[in-house]
């Protein structure tokens, strides 16, 4: 039996309009309702607070940021994210969620990850701070980076800062034998952890890909710590 409802685009749906034109319209109210969602979260974080980009009562500090010093004025309330990015021009860390549940903005701080948006940036005053902009170049790619471009690890590349730096640092933690809540025995810290993929999923659960790179993502830090 023919299905007499998509028989051809002249069949009438809603009223007088053809299945073409229903369509078109359905499609156009879609892109505008994700092009306003967009927009809604653009404008929720395009602003920056005026603290942050004209401190009143500003105070100095010197960070160690990717083993140079960089010296800067900055309002007490500041977080390390907005100094790094509104104030050194250090913007590879990325402005995700601004609440630490994204991971878009992890940087790494005396050896260890850290979210830079819920790190206020004086108590920074004197650490080795290490961001995207510090691990490689492009002539000479840090090995994790380069194992993300061979792996296909992002897609819009938005949170690929953030899971890069989240990576390296895993591997220290699993060299130190830091154990995360799916290692098998914690009775024993061993060195040199050999991680299984759960426990690399385990460990990068605080980095969102909104794109869904995750498997891409395991194999590239598997074939680090695997070098």
């Amino acid at each position: 039996m023919k299905n007499e409802y998509f028989e051809d685009d002249s069949v009438e749906v809603c009223s007088s309009e053809s299945r073409r034109d229903f369509l078109k319209k359905v499609s156009a109210i879609g892109a505008g309702a994700v092009a306003l969602e967009f927009l809604e979260f653009d404008e929720a974080f395009a602003e920056v607070p005026e603290y942050v980009s004209n401190p009143a009562d500003a105070v100095p500090i010197t960070l160690n940021i990717n083993g140079a010093e960089k010296s800067v004025q900055i309002d007490t309330r500041s977080s390390l994210l907005d100094t790094l990015r509104e104030r050194l021009d250090l913007t590879g860390s990325k402005k995700g969620c601004d609440h630490g549940q994204c991971g878009a903005c992890t940087v790494i701080i005396d050896g260890k990850r850290q979210l830079s948006c819920l790190t206020l940036a004086i108590m920074c005053d004197g650490k080795k701070i290490t961001t995207i902009e510090g691990l490689g170049t492009e002539e000479k790619l840090h090995p994790m980076q380069k194992a993300f471009v061979d792996h296909d690890g992002f897609q819009c590349g938005y949170c690929t800062p953030g899971q890069i730096c989240s990576a390296v640092a895993l591997l220290n933690e699993a060299k130190n034998g830091d154990a995360s809540r799916v290692t098998e025995n914690l009775s024993v810290k061993a060195a040199n952890l050999k991680l299984s993929d759960d426990e690399i999923r385990e460990r990068m659960s605080g980095n969102i890909c909104r794109c869904g790179a995750y498997p891409n993502i395991v194999a590239a830090i598997k074939e680090v710590q695997g070098k």
